[in-house]
Order: structure tokens, then C-alpha cells, then sequence
């Protein structure tokens, strides 16, 4: 399978402590400095203290800061967690070209980002097929190393974006054969957990059912996430609803 590379390879560090939503503190190398976090969400329920990470540097003068963190380590071997939501696009992107996504869509000329559908701006329109990307962060599903420390569960509200987007897949089935709803795992599974329940469950729950049965397709792939870069470990169909 071919792997998705990093322009520069990933540099390994230590997240200190969270400051804020975007921001930690990172240790590279015995220096200190202030990274951004390219999510907004907490990383599962573990404790943003002490993970190994891995962070891109980016030279633009007109970032603030030049570093983004990219991965952590919450397990003992080396199954890295990928972080960052934006990459989960890129990677979705660069497989379909390469055709390692063909179980999922295999007939296509054309891959296009961001299309318009409805009142909603979905993720991809690979040929005639219409595609949102999801990654998931709020469980995360790997065994946990033993110097990982966890949270309290802390409620957390699912946004309308993900019910407005479900409709509109389904929606689009009326005028296309299908229509699929992908997660995406910047890492290999290795313990299945209960996913944490959001504020409006039971409204998220009967969408994604309605949707279901409407026959949108639930897909999800797992990477397997390296300094160097990112290969597509596997692609399954999804029950999980």
C-alpha cells in the first residue's frame, strides 16, 4: 500500500500541558516553546500531560507559531494517534488517487473538495458519489500505555453541522445510486470503546439511523501513522451508528 509522506519528517517532542484549546506547551529537544493543536476538541479522555508527540514545522513568517502538533503516543508501542482533522482530507484525498479507497468507491474520473449540496458545503464528490469525512477524537479507541492518566468524562454537544450533513447525504440518494459517511482513525483500533454520548444523542442517533436506512453507507479506515508518514491500514464497512 503506498504511504502518504510528510514534506519534511515529523519531529518528535513532549506536550507538557494544554494552555488552551489551540495551544500546549512542548518540549523538542530540552527547549520550550508554544505549539498550536489542530483540534478543538479534548484528545479522548486522557490527560493533555507529558504524551510523546509528534509536530510539522512551518517556516511562514506570518504564523505565530511554528509548530503544529500532529500525533501523540497514549499507547506502548508505536501506534501513533494522528490529531490533526485537516490532514484526515488530504489523506482521503491521496488514497482515492492512489485507488486504495476502491472498496468504497471504485468508478470515479474526478475527485473534487468541498462541493456544495443543499444548504451544506460536504467534503468530497468523488465522481457522481457524494462523501463526508469525519474524525473522531472525543474516544479514542487504542490500549492505553501504562503512565497514561485519564479525565472524568465531560459532557460535550454535537453540533447541527453533523445532523445538516447526514440529511443532505441522504437526501442526495434521490438523484444518486450512493452516498457514504466515512470516519477516519489516524491510527490502528486496538480497543474498541464505548463512544462518549453527546448532549443531543438520541436527535444525532435517529439521523444517523434515518440516514441508515435511507442507504447512506457508513465506511471507516485506520491509518497507520509514522514520523516519516501515514499508510492506509485498513478499510471496513461500519455498523457503528
Amino acid at each position: 500500500m503506498r504511504t502518504y509522506l510528510f514534506e519534511e519528517p515529523l519531529i518528535r517532542g513532549t506536550m507538557l500541558k494544554r494552555i488552551s484549546q489551540f495551544t500546549a506547551l512542548v518540549d523538542i529537544d530540552g527547549e520550550e516553546l508554544v505549539a498550536h493543536i489542530p483540534t478543538t476538541n479534548r484528545i479522548g479522555d486522557v490527560e493533555n500531560k507529558n504524551l510523546p508527540c509528534l509536530l510539522s514545522r512551518h517556516d511562514d513568517p506570518k504564523r505565530k507559531l511554528k509548530y503544529d502538533i500532529e500525533a501523540v503516543l497514549l499507547s506502548d508501542d508505536d501506534n501513533w494517534v494522528g490529531i490533526n482533522q485537516i490532514l484526515s482530507n488530504k489523506l482521503v484525498e491521496y488514497f482515492f488517487h492512489e485507488h486504495g479507497l476502491d472498496e468504497i468507491v471504485s468508478d470515479f474520473d474526478t475527485v473534487q473538495r468541498e462541493v456544495n449540496l443543499g444548504v451544506s458545503k460536504l467534503d468530497f464528490k468523488i465522481g457522481d458519489i457524494y462523501l463526508e469525512v469525519k474524525t473522531p477524537l472525543t474516544t479514542i479507541n487504542v490500549k492505553y500505555g501504562k503512565d497514561i492518566r485519564t479525565l472524568p468524562p465531560k459532557p460535550f454537544s454535537s453540533t447541527d453541522r453533523m445532523v445538516k450533513h447526514l440529511r443532505e447525504l441522504a437526501g442526495s440518494l434521490k438523484d444518486h445510486e450512493k452516498a457514504v459517511f466515512l470516519q477516519v482513525f489516524q491510527y490502528r483500533i486496538t480497543e474498541r470503546k464505548a463512544r462518549l454520548r453527546s448532549t443531543h444523542y438520541e436527535e444525532v442517533s435517529q439521523t444517523f439511523r434515518e440516514a441508515s436506512e435511507a442507504g447512506v453507507e457508513f465506511w471507516e479506515i485506520q491509518m497507520d501513522f509514522r514520523p516519516e508518514g501515514v499508510t492506509l491500514y485498513s478499510v471496513n464497512r461500519s455498523s457503528d451508528l
